[in-house]
């Protein structure tokens, strides 16, 4: 049996993403699913990092009083960001048509916002990769969109998905942070939880 100092922790996970609890899976850390659900309103002066800290700082908080003090809270947050352009979650299947519509042929980041709390400290941190997608021709957008249905995911995709395998040209960055968690970097940080 691996001992490494992440597999001897036991963590609270306060998020639903079938995506985080995989790669969480995939790196042998020991979870249970606690989640509450949250406001994911923000100041508008915010930069895209703060405000993905921010939104996972309040998914960590909302469960901080329901769950046993002795274990770390990991909450996160991804945003995707265009230009200058914060894009969420589509509404609807026109929403999500017109956001890959705006995706293809260019570049884009993806940033995940990670907060750690344990024993009242806090591990913060954000993480971003750069995406760029091939130039996608409507009928591949629509056939993406009408099978995989990907109105839960920011940006309206999911790299692991149909539209990642055979649409992205370039990933410069975590690749598993664009999946939803940098878990290399979350593993380290839990890690540094065993010096505290």
């Amino acid at each position: 049996m691996d001992n490494t100092p992440a597999n001897k922790i036991s963590i609270i996970l306060a998020s639903q993403s079938p995506r985080r609890k995989q790669l969480l899976e995939w790196a042998e850390v020991s979870f249970e699913i606690v989640v509450k659900e949250t406001d994911e309103s923000y100041p508008a002066q915010m930069c895209p990092g703060e405000i993905a800290i921010h939104i996972a700082r309040n998914k960590a908080l909302a469960i901080k009083q329901e769950v046993y003090p002795s274990k770390p809270i990991l909450a996160a947050d991804t945003i995707v960001v265009l230009g200058e352009r914060i894009i969420g979650k589509p509404a609807d299947r026109g929403a999500a048509i017109s956001i890959l519509k705006d995706l293809s042929g260019n570049k884009h980041q993806v940033i995940t916002g990670v907060v750690i709390l344990y024993e009242g400290r806090e591990v913060s941190f954000a993480d971003t990769t750069e995406v760029e997608f091939h130039s996608l021709t409507t009928g591949e957008i629509e056939f993406y969109v009408d099978k995989y249905k990907p109105y839960d995911k920011a940006g309206a995709y999911a790299i692991q998905e149909w539209i990642g395998v055979v649409g992205i040209k370039s990933v410069s960055g975590d690749f598993y942070n664009v999946m939803g968690l940098p878990v290399s970097r979350v593993v380290r940080a839990l890690q540094q939880l065993q010096d505290w």
